[in-house]
């Protein structure tokens, strides 16, 4: 699922790319793809702004299935027990069968979604363009609750042993019950967020348009620090070894130390960072919108 796993930490299994890589292969969508692709079992599951969701063989390319949602497929599917989840632009969130492309079911949930969906032990939670956070039952797609929000939703909830993590359009970050929706406790960033919060070790890192990555108490929502970057910040945080690694409009990969929020080396890049990176190996693989792919270690 995005970011790997349902606490988003972006750490991925290896092995990792051991020398400058040639293409295997391309295949062509019939627009933009800004979906990160998940990958299980040999299949390569992504979306398409030209409102698809495909299945692609891993090592050839070759097109398995493609399935059509309610507009563009700008969230990245989840992939659990045999069954796609994801979501549409269009407003619908979809359960596919995993090696055909068949409907499970769909559900019309807001205008829009955007929100890429988290599936943990059967229960699919995503936010809306409306200003809720869900919790859908995973084989019916029954609506197990819904959590009322400041604002919209472009960001990815995390879960974490029952809690569940989201920040929203106005800069809010929820805390929320897994089994019943109810509110935790919120923390108020001064600008948006679409970054996707990583949970780790009892700890929340985001970031958000103001600049700052935050760190907060995963219990509490107290925070305990901040670190500013020179401009906003769109991309989701991974975290490794204590290290936080997160990328900034100002064209830089930072590397902070988990526990202080210190900084412990930044990269340049040639432009600004909207990608999220992902860890492996003890390798950071990170985009940038000088169209290049990034591979950096910290040695």
């Amino acid at each position: 699922m995005f970011r790997s796993n349902p606490a988003h930490s972006g750490v991925n299994p290896g092995p990792g790319v051991e020398r400058s890589p040639n293409a295997l292969w391309r295949f062509k969508t019939g627009l933009a793809v800004q979906s990160s692709p998940a990958v299980v079992d040999g299949v390569v599951y992504i979306g398409s702004w030209d409102n698809q969701v495909y299945a692609l063989d891993a090592a050839t390319g070759e097109e398995r299935w493609r399935f059509q949602m309610g507009g563009w497929v700008f969230p990245s599917p989840a992939v659990a027990d045999g069954v796609v989840y994801t979501g549409s632009v269009g407003g619908d969130v979809c359960a596919l069968d995993a090696a055909t492309g068949e409907e499970r079911w769909c559900l019309q949930i807001a205008e829009e979604v955007w929100s890429s969906p988290a599936v943990v032990e059967g229960v699919v939670y995503i936010g809306g363009g409306d200003g809720y956070v869900y919790a859908l039952d995973g084989a019916t797609g029954e609506q197990r609750w819904r959590f009322q929000a400041d604002s919209a939703f472009h960001s990815s909830p995390a879960v974490v042993e029952g809690t569940i993590y989201i920040g929203d359009f106005g800069g809010m970050v929820y805390a929320l019950d897994g089994p019943t929706g109810e509110e935790r406790w919120r923390f108020q960033a001064s600008e948006t967020i679409v970054s996707s919060a990583a949970v780790v070790e009892g700890a929340i890192y985001v970031g958000s348009f103001d600049g700052y990555v935050y760190a907060l108490n995963a219990a509490t929502g107290e925070e305990r620090w901040r670190f500013q970057t020179g401009d906003s910040i769109g991309c989701s945080p991974a975290v490794v070894d204590g290290i936080v690694y997160i990328g900034s409009f100002d064209g830089y990969v930072y590397a902070l130390d988990a526990a202080t929020g210190e900084e412990r080396w930044r990269f340049q890049a040639g432009d600004r960072v909207f990608s999220s990176p992902a860890v492996v190996g003890g390798v950071v693989y990170i985009g940038s919108y000088d169209t290049y792919v990034y591979a950096i270690t910290g040695d």
